[in-house]
């Protein structure tokens, strides 16, 4: 909109890519994944013999 100061436009932008960062951060950092120590032990102790 023309009746709006540009300073208004920045501080807006500036707003949403503030809180859209800190949003993406939090929900990066809240998940912790789970470490499949199970799977890794099943790979690692099956031979890899393939049935052609």
């Amino acid at each position: 909109m023309p009746q709006m100061a540009p300073i208004s436009w920045l501080t807006l932008f500036i707003a949403f890519s503030l809180i859209l960062l800190i949003f993406n951060f939090v929900n990066y950092y809240s998940f912790l994944p789970k470490t499949p120590e199970i799977s890794q032990k099943t790979i690692s102790s099956t031979s890899m013999n393939w049935k052609w």
